[in-house]
């Protein structure tokens, strides 16, 4: 994989057990300089239980990459300090066999840039004139993958190599498998936003054939409180449904799920994790054909 030259000096921070996490697992938290945005996030590496012991030193791991990574582990940077605890859920799918073990990277959004880096179009809703995101799978794929795998032992292949996100997290997600293809085999979509710039992206993924072999697509039923939007929302997440469907790839397993009740925040997806976690890389494919399930209204509105 083709490395951007890049600034000699990386600055680790102060390796941090995560308050999720439980026994040998721990986060890393790495500065990261990108010289595509120009500017420095916080990378969030999750380690699985027993990942440097000596008779794992030869193993090598699968890795999920998730957006917004401020809000992924720890309240305490978590938006209105609300967690996904990730490190909770994916050590105990690791311990009880769910999952095999795995290595989860939370890259940090660049907070009031956030929105530009996340949208690849235009938009006047939110009105970004300027967006970014086009740049973003080069961001991914030619300066965080690099680093990470020299710094931990990364299994390589879309089998092993995940992407995801929610809301603007998970639209520049998507966009990013789309014009990166055949490099993730997992892809998690959480509320996406694809009413952006007129529904584009739905346009574009029709022009995809080989989608990733797993995707996990799951959206609320009161995203938004107003009942009109809320409907929209649930259809459009339907018809990337469909769109992924009709591809016809052959090999795309996909749970979509309509969460009954639930709403557009960090509630809601980190209740959804673990089941997005277990499904994406854990063995079966149960859940292809979508579920509507009923959960209890919660979560924080916002993006």
């Amino acid at each position: 994989m083709e490395e951007l030259t890049r600034p000699p000096v990386l600055r680790q921070a102060e390796n941090a057990r995560s308050k999720d996490s439980t026994g040998s697992a721990n986060l890393r938290l790495h500065e990261f300089p990108s010289m595509v945005f120009r500017n420095t996030r916080m990378l969030r590496v999750w380690l699985p239980p027993g990942y440097d012991l000596p008779e794992n030193r030869d193993r090598h791991y699968p890795v999920l990459f998730l957006n917004d990574g401020q809000n992924l582990f720890d309240s305490a940077t978590a938006f209105n300090g609300i967690a996904w605890r990730v490190g909770d859920a994916a050590e105990r799918l690791v311990r009880e066999g769910a999952i095999p073990p795995l290595i989860v990277v939370g890259m940090d959004n660049a907070q009031n840039d956030r929105m530009k880096e996340y949208l690849p179009y235009r938009s006047l809703n939110p009105t970004i004139l300027l967006p970014q995101g086009k740049h973003y799978p080069v961001f991914l794929v030619r300066e965080v993958m690099p680093f990470v795998s020299k710094c931990y032992r990364i299994a390589r292949g879309p089998e092993n190599t995940g992407l995801g996100g929610s809301s603007l997290g998970a639209l520049i997600s998507l966009y990013t498998v789309i014009m990166r293809p055949g490099i993730f085999g997992r892809l998690l979509l959480e509320s996406p936003s694809l009413f952006v710039s007129k529904r584009r992206i739905l346009q574009r993924s029709q022009t995809l054939r080989h989608w990733p072999e797993k995707v996990y697509l799951a959206i609320g039923t009161r995203e938004d409180g107003n009942e009109d939007k809320d409907r929209q929302v649930v259809e459009d997440v339907r018809t990337l449904e469909r769109i992924i469907r009709r591809a016809k790839s052959g090999q795309t397993c996909l749970l979509a799920r309509i969460d009954e009740g639930a709403t557009h925040g960090e509630t809601a997806w980190a209740k959804r994790f673990p089941q997005a976690l277990g499904f994406l890389f854990g063995n079966n494919c149960e859940g292809q054909a979508g579920e509507r399930v009923r959960t209890p209204s919660s979560g924080m509105a916002g993006d």
